[in-house]
């Protein structure tokens, strides 16, 4: 895994070419570089490792989605802030199944680094607040509980959230 930098100069090295065989009267050389150039820059923005690990995820396979995340060493280098976000919310919904502290550690970097989605960090929330639940901490849990309600636009936590509220009611 090599730093998100020589992403950036491998597309400007790539333009650059492009315009260099415009120059020579090879348009569509120049043309295709130039369109080629574009897959850098995509994955400066969405890591492939990361799109690789949530299709595993989407499957079901942990471990798949493991060996993935695997692959990127440095994320502090290799990553943007978002991805990074990203990155430590798969470790901890892999996390979650096994080790509920290592889970929350991950989950709580990954909301400190922000989400792009509403959704993901409505699903982080929800995973903090079951982890504060199951600690004990019934008010932290309640507040993680109200902002996961107001991330969830589309409801579709609706079911998990009332599920854990009963739980908390119990305590």
């Amino acid at each position: 895994m090599f730093h998100r930098f020589i992403k950036l100069i491998l597309a400007a090295l790539i333009i650059i070419t492009g315009i260099w065989q415009m120059a020579e009267n090879n348009i569509g050389n120049g043309i295709f570089l130039i369109l080629l150039s574009a897959i850098p820059i995509f994955l400066y923005f969405k890591n492939e490792f990361i799109l690789l690990a949530f299709l595993r995820l989407r499957k079901q396979d942990f471990a798949g989605a493991q060996k993935w995340l695997a692959y990127i060493k440095n994320p502090e280098t290799a990553l943007v802030r978002k991805q990074q976000g990203y990155f430590n919310y798969l470790h901890g919904i892999m996390n979650s199944q096994t080790n509920l502290i290592q889970a929350e550690k991950y989950f709580k970097k990954a909301v400190e680094l922000g989400l792009s989605m509403d959704m993901d960090m409505a699903v982080a929330k929800l995973n903090l607040a079951g982890v504060a639940l199951t600690r004990r901490r019934k008010l932290e849990a309640t507040n993680l509980l109200n902002e996961a309600k107001k991330l969830d636009k589309h409801n579709m936590l609706k079911d998990q959230i009332t599920m854990m509220k009963e739980q908390m009611k119990k305590m």
